[in-house]
């Protein structure tokens, strides 16, 4: 009799279980369609940096994609994040995903996941999105995918799985680029004070499943990054520039000034440029610099503590490190890592 009952609880168990977690699982899953876009801009940037080890021979392609999603399923969500990307093309390699967890605060690295069959990058959130709240996020990544023939040329397809309320896309041509083409033709041209050319896209309410096609065509000597280029000039009187949004810039070379253009173009909390920033990467925030690559999400190195009486070889050394961090502070203050005030405050503690 005894064991009759726990059998009969056995198989109770067994159901309950059977029917709870499923459910527990589907309420978790990640449905694009409950997660609408409030914004995307997408930042499309042909040789314009080239990861660590990454062979000339074939020019870089990097895709960095802003986006503010909000939590429209009905319920607190703790699950991953899932967005489309193209995992399968040549040369495919994630570089960056971040949140932004505070208006005007940095952005916050996360670990992520690529599964190249559903063609997702997949990250969880640090924390809960609650019902009807929105959340900023980052990624970025490289492809190889620039043909390279008597021209340079590619396609970029933006692949949405949710509707989209404002939708910005931006090409930034490689410096020295001649020739270039591209289609359908942009509503909006500008060209900085380096002769970076920037060509710009703007979008109301975009549907998911869009299929937003660009060609684009150069012609380019050589396999300089737009970055390396800029490096070489005399940056621009900072004062001159400070001050001017990246919507400044593209209203003052022909683009509208709507009541949605008038959000900084970035469009997120800790991410939005002044000052020379604008002026020299046009529009793009570029958070994955070289080196600070997937690595730096498990732990931040800690740097070694100077002896008292350093030789003259690490006196040397700590000169030459001196140098090379003054170096990487412009180049955060070039591509908008950093602001004007902060790249001042950091460079009187290298003096």
């Amino acid at each position: 009799m005894l064991k009759n009952k726990l059998l009969a609880l056995f198989v109770i168990a067994s159901f309950l279980t059977n029917f709870i977690i499923p459910k527990a699982n589907a309420e978790t899953a990640f449905q694009a369609e409950k997660f609408p876009f409030k914004e995307m801009q997408v930042q499309v940037m042909p040789e314009f940096d080239y990861p660590k080890d990454w062979k000339r021979d074939v020019p870089s392609l990097l895709v960095g994609q802003y986006g503010t999603i909000t939590n429209k399923s009905g319920q607190d969500y703790d699950g991953k994040i899932e967005i489309p990307v193209p995992a399968m093309e040549k040369g495919f390699e994630a570089f960056l995903v971040a949140e932004f967890p505070e208006a005007n605060k940095p952005e916050v690295q996360r670990p992520y996941d690529v599964d190249k069959e559903k063609g997702i990058i997949t990250w969880k959130p640090a924390k809960t999105i609650k019902k009807n709240e929105t959340y900023q996020f980052v990624i970025e990544y490289y492809t190889k995918s620039i043909e390279v023939k008597d021209n340079k040329s590619f396609s970029y397809e933006l692949n949405n799985k949710a509707d989209i309320d404002l939708l910005d896309v931006i090409f930034y041509a490689p410096m020295d680029a001649k020739e270039i083409k591209i289609e359908p033709k942009a509503a909006n041209n500008s060209k900085n004070e380096y002769g970076e050319e920037l060509y710009y896209y703007q979008y109301k309410n975009v549907k998911a499943e869009a299929e937003l096609k660009y060609p684009f065509s150069y012609k380019k000597t050589g396999t300089e990054s737009t970055i390396e280029a800029i490096n070489k000039k005399q940056p621009p009187n900072d004062e001159n520039h400070s001050g001017v949004s990246a919507t400044d810039q593209v209203v003052k070379n022909g683009g509208t000034a709507s009541d949605t253009s008038k959000r900084p173009i970035i469009g997120l909390g800790g991410a939005s440029i002044i000052g020379i920033a604008i002026i020299i990467a046009g529009l793009f925030v570029f958070i994955g610099l070289k080196g600070n690559n997937q690595a730096t999400t498990k732990g931040t190195k800690q740097t070694k503590k100077q002896p008292k009486k350093p030789s003259p070889t690490t006196k040397k050394d700590n000169k030459i490190a001196n140098i090379d961090e003054k170096k990487e502070l412009r180049k955060k203050l070039l591509t908008g890592k950093i602001d004007q005030e902060m790249y001042e405050e950091e460079m009187k503690k290298l003096i």
